[in-house]
């Protein structure tokens, strides 16, 4: 059996300025609006499909395995656009980045409040 995330639902307060920040961050753009969603796919054809919420916004945590230089590529935007970042899901120590399995990794918060990271390793793959 063959099972794939197809697409999942992120709840955002404005779905435009959310995929729009999520798509800016990782180099890529959002498609057109489906529905009520704003779809953002990912490379592995994965959507993160924001749709518009008056209530509260739930944080979520969603990680994107990336390689080494579009690590460097993502850090990049997200120094550039003055986010703050930490090492640490916790968000424990500000200004750092991870060396989690032999990678790097990194966390900062979208405009609602989910957790995002970047992590060029799997965990656990490390020796």
């Amino acid at each position: 059996m063959t099972v794939q995330l197809n697409h999942t639902i992120v709840a955002a307060h404005d779905k435009h300025t959310s995929a729009e920040f999520l798509a800016g961050i990782l180099g890529l753009e959002p498609s057109p609006e489906f529905g009520p969603f704003v779809p953002v796919e990912i490379p592995n054809g994965v959507t993160l499909d924001y749709m518009e919420t008056t209530g509260t916004v739930t944080p979520q945590h969603y990680a994107f395995l990336v390689s080494e230089d579009d690590f460097d590529a993502i850090f990049a935007r997200i120094r550039k656009a003055g986010l703050t970042y930490w090492a640490d899901p916790f968000h424990n120590r500000a200004g750092e980045i991870n060396h989690n399995d032999g990678g790097r990794g990194v966390y900062f918060d979208d405009p609602d409040g989910h957790n995002l990271e970047i992590l060029t390793r799997p965990y656990g793959s490390g020796s």
